[in-house]
């Protein structure tokens, strides 16, 4: 379920916001930059879809962002229980970081929670199955898949090179609850 908490940065355990109402969700996020939306397939997906009959089946919302927004690369990235590179790449995605470029991720199945670091505010944004969400560029946070990483995700990316970090070395993201998906 799509969810959002506010912690103070200050004092991780002061909860500020917990909602799981989307619309409260966008609203909150609106005034960050951050955008929250909901996509649905144009043809229905199996279980075990390939990357690109899932890039077929969300081929008209894709062509709508990169048309709006510029970007030039999609690609998918799926992550199973028991994958051994997982908990090396989740550690280098928990480290604080910005981007050149807006961070456009779009569930497809699974979850995870993107942490925006806005200010004195962290905002915990658990993305389910069909929700987009952007992370304005320069906006700086970490992403969290779990201990075990179960998703599976669209990526959009301006520039070709695709995933790039700038990491900012503050270690607030170890004074913030991790996620775990439920």
């Amino acid at each position: 379920m799509t969810q959002l908490v506010v912690y103070s940065a200050a004092d991780a355990a002061r909860v500020l916001l917990d909602t799981t109402d989307f619309e409260a969700i966008r609203a909150e996020l609106e005034p960050t930059g951050a955008q929250i939306e909901r996509w649905t397939a144009a043809t229905p997906l199996s279980p075990e879809a390939t990357s690109d009959e899932i890039l077929t089946a969300y081929k008209p919302q894709i062509d709508q962002l990169k048309a709006e927004r510029g970007y030039v690369n999609a690609d998918v990235i799926h992550v199973r229980p028991g994958n051994p590179n997982w908990p090396a790449l989740r550690q280098k995605f928990l480290s604080e970081h910005t981007h050149d470029e807006d961070e456009v991720r779009f569930f497809v199945e699974g979850s995870g929670a993107f942490y925006l670091h806005i200010g004195d505010k962290v905002y915990q944004v658990v993305g389910t199955a069909d929700d987009l969400l952007s992370v304005p560029l320069g906006t700086k946070h970490w992403f969290d898949g779990g201990s075990e990483g179960n998703f599976t995700v669209i990526r959009l990316f301006n520039d070709p090179k695709g995933w790039v970090a700038h990491y900012t070395g503050d270690e607030i993201a170890a004074s913030v609850p991790n996620f775990e998906a439920a």
